[in-house]
């Protein structure tokens, strides 16, 4: 299991009836993958830019694509970059895995034939040890968790003793704010051009 596959389900396991932001689990499951290649020394930081590394193969497909896909040329790229670049349609990918591998099954509504309502997860060893993760509050997936608004921001949380994982959270949180602030300009335009469609 990798952490980016841990915060996909807690994701769906924590907050089935809160569902985040496909924008914001994007970015979260990026910073995943970039915190779990800099631990496998598929990459290294240089400041902010992501320099690729020469591991040996990574036993998950999806991570190994995500090191396949590491900029290879100076001046490299920078952490930010790769959430917006590499978030593009993550959450979409994870999901698909994880219901090609049976871990993740779609649930009908009973009495609508035909027609599924939300995806389920199956009672399986990652889910476990995922949840066992969530339990102990281990710091990088709290900390990703919590940025997207899965739990709420706890003081005492224990914060990652990784100077690497704790850079790669800062740019994860800093996109976020960007999100939010183009969602918050694009409600105030689309609110100001109904009021002149209504004559306002």
């Amino acid at each position: 299991m990798t952490t980016p596959q841990d915060l996909m389900i807690i994701a769906l396991d924590v907050a089935p009836d809160r569902p985040v932001g496909r924008g914001d689990l994007a970015l979260a499951l990026a910073g995943a993958e970039l915190i779990d290649l800099l631990a496998a020394e598929a990459a290294s930081l240089a400041d902010d830019r992501i320099v690729p590394g020469h591991p040996p193969p990574l036993a998950d497909p999806l991570l190994s694509e995500a090191a396949s896909s590491l900029v290879r040329e100076a001046p490299y790229e920078s952490v930010g970059d790769w959430l917006w670049r590499r978030g593009r349609d993550l959450p979409a990918t994870y999901l698909a895995a994880l219901e090609s591998d049976g871990r993740l099954a779609r649930q009908g509504r009973r009495g609508v034939p035909f027609r599924t309502t939300r995806m389920a997860l199956a009672d399986s060893p990652d889910r476990r040890r995922a949840a066992d993760r969530w339990t102990a509050g281990e710091p990088v997936l709290t900390s990703l968790a919590t940025a997207i608004g899965i739990a709420p921001e706890d003081p005492a949380a224990t914060a990652p003793d990784d100077d690497t994982a704790t850079t790669v959270l800062a740019a994860v949180n800093d996109a976020l704010l960007e999100l939010e602030s183009v969602r918050q300009r694009r409600t105030i335009e689309d609110a100001a051009f109904d009021n002149i469609w209504r004559g306002n």
